[in-house]
């Protein structure tokens, strides 16, 4: 079972589940890895033998998305969208919640081991809550991986996960546990980790800051891409903020979100419509499985 059966088998399979194949283009051969122990495990003879299984059992498209699941991740990714969250994002949001007399609220989306939502909890507490000392911030960090959200509740990760983490932070937010950097307790608290399918669902809040980064624009195709920004601006907040993948695309929905001059990446909503969308077809699937982040 070469790699163009597998490409032509995925090509066919992931259009099933409203998933682009060029999203998964760059992970084909660790996605393919599993599929063959799987196809191997069903004592099946090669990729066409498990599309006539997959046509004929519905239930096994639950083990084909778990072979299709991707959770690389790391702290600081793209550095220059983390420099402008920390600069210019993070402040504006901190001093409009004092001025409502609220907290900030952020939602991390397809949060994989944790590394994004406490690189912005260690971003807040050094740098956003020194000048905005009576702001406090709640972060909801989503996944629908229950093996990675364990991961990331522990918060200890192996040293290659922080090679972009500013070196003065590595000091200040982790300690040494062995070979491991675990985060310190302080840059935990107000972190809440949730199992979650961003197609399915979202937290019931309305939030500052969203970033569904390398998930939703990376891999679902258009319709379900443009079902899950529906789903995000209900819970984004007038004048609240987006950031997508800096490789990545909006669908639709731009006419109420505005790219922020010098960062492309990350939008400004602008205006507050009403709800317009039905989650009617993509609420009856089933669970399904986890795709994110590659490089």
């Amino acid at each position: 079972m070469d790699d163009r059966d597998c490409t032509g088998f995925l090509q066919w399979a992931l259009a099933q589940r409203d998933f682009r194949w060029p999203g998964f283009r760059k992970v084909r051969r660790q996605v393919c890895k599993r599929l063959n122990r799987r196809i191997r495990e069903l004592g099946l003879a090669d990729f066409a033998a498990y599309r006539r299984r997959l046509e004929a059992d519905p239930a096994e498209w639950m083990a084909f998305d778990n072979c299709c699941v991707v959770t690389i991740s790391r702290f600081y990714r793209d550095r220059s969208v983390y420099e402008t969250l920390r600069e210019r994002v993070l402040p504006e949001i901190a001093a409009r919640a004092v001025r409502e007399g609220r907290m900030v609220r952020i939602w991390s989306a397809g949060c994989a081991s944790g590394e994004e939502p406490y690189t912005l909890k260690v971003i807040w507490g050094y740098d956003v809550a020194c000048e905005f000392p009576d702001a406090s911030v709640s972060i909801v960090a989503t996944d629908i991986d229950e093996t990675v959200l364990a991961r990331a509740r522990r918060g200890c990760f192996e040293p290659t996960s922080l090679g972009e983490f500013p070196p003065r932070l590595i000091e200040q937010a982790f300690d040494r546990v062995g070979l491991l950097y675990c985060i310190k307790p302080k840059h935990r608290e107000g972190i809440e980790f949730l199992p979650q399918d961003l197609r399915r669902r979202g937290p019931a809040w309305m939030f500052d800051l969203v970033l569904c980064r390398n998930i939703a624009f990376t891999y679902f195709a258009e319709p379900l891409q443009r079902h899950v920004l529906r789903r995000i601006m209900d819970r984004l907040a007038p004048h609240g903020y987006l950031v997508i993948g800096t490789h990545e695309r909006l669908p639709s929905v731009k006419q109420m979100l505005r790219p922020l001059c010098g960062a492309p990446q990350i939008f400004e909503r602008t205006e507050v419509a009403e709800r317009s969308v039905s989650y009617q077809s993509y609420d009856r699937l089933p669970q399904l499985g986890a795709h994110r982040r590659i490089d």
